[in-house]
């Protein structure tokens, strides 16, 4: 192993972010493999029909998948789902974890989260938000600071985030969080304003913005990540041999550097760290989402 093109499938579209780091983990990897690694990008259901896809594959370290905390610790506590992740799938590595960043179209009236809330509240009804799938933690921020905030917003899912920015940059909805990445070029541009992230404090990658937990909200944190996933049954010398070359990859230089300037902050690591992660996610969303009512039919 490996004697053959190994499928790694997307749980988000083509230039989403969690495309981007696929495909530059893909690239660097057929070099060390010294197979192809073909990215298949799958982006239905908020990524649980990629998840899925892959829980039900052969388990011969030939189908893995990038995924996120959306179908992986969310999806199942909003929804049934055809696959159990802790029975269906085995944990790889933890590729990044960095904040959402709440974003605005330009043309709103607002510089900051204060103003936001102050907006929405003067303007009930008004407001859309778009999210880069249901059950997505774009989708999940913004349910969150809806509840403690006390505002009121409409949702609008996306498959990914390039369709849910285009519509944040249109006027169609008028905010949204999503990773830095794909925001990065529109707020550049002056289209889209980025006011606050999602971390406990300020993002070093992302000083200048303000966390929402230092705005008003202490306690406000959630973090979007992603991680390798394949089938259950995959030999251990293939999981460890997946893991052991994808965290080497994430701690080059040049794919360090290509990442952080896009707002990812690498993690890598044991495939039971990845394990660890989502136990603790669900534990921690699971009172969250039943206090606030969640479910996707």
């Amino acid at each position: 192993w490996p004697d053959k093109p190994i499928r790694f499938v997307m749980t988000a579209p083509a230039g989403s972010s969690i495309d981007v780091l696929g495909r530059t983990i893909a690239d660097k990897l057929k070099d060390r493999l010294g197979q192809a690694v073909i990215v298949e990008n799958k982006p239905a259901a908020g990524g649980t029909v990629a998840v899925a896809e892959v829980a039900k594959a052969a388990p011969d370290g030939y189908t893995m998948v990038l995924g996120f905390n959306g179908p992986l610790a969310f999806g199942p506590l909003l929804q049934k789902l055809p696959y159990d992740v802790a029975k269906d799938l085995a944990p790889v590595i933890i590729t990044s974890s960095q904040p959402n960043v709440l974003a605005v179209n330009a043309a709103l009236p607002v510089k900051n989260l204060a103003e936001l809330v102050a907006y929405a509240k003067a303007n009930p009804g008004k407001l859309n938000y778009a999210s880069v799938g249901n059950g997505s933690s774009s989708h999940l921020n913004m349910e969150l600071l809806k509840s403690v905030a006390g505002i009121d917003a409409v949702h609008v899912p996306f498959n990914g985030s390039p369709p849910a920015v285009t519509a944040t940059v249109q006027g169609e909805t008028q905010m949204m969080f999503a990773v830095m990445q794909p925001l990065q070029p529109q707020v550049q541009a002056g289209k889209l304003r980025a006011i606050a992230v999602t971390t406990a404090r300020r993002f070093p990658l992302l000083p200048d913005l303000p966390a929402i937990a230092e705005s008003g909200y202490p306690g406000f944190e959630a973090l979007a990540w992603n991680g390798v996933m394949v089938p259950a049954a995959t030999p251990k010398p293939i999981v460890a041999r997946l893991n052991a070359e994808i965290d080497a990859i994430l701690k080059q230089p040049d794919v360090a550097q290509k990442m952080s300037a896009a707002g990812f902050q690498l993690v890598g690591g044991a495939p039971e760290d990845l394990s660890a992660l989502i136990r603790a996610e669900t534990e921690r969303w699971t009172p969250v989402i039943r206090r606030l009512g969640l479910k996707i039919d």
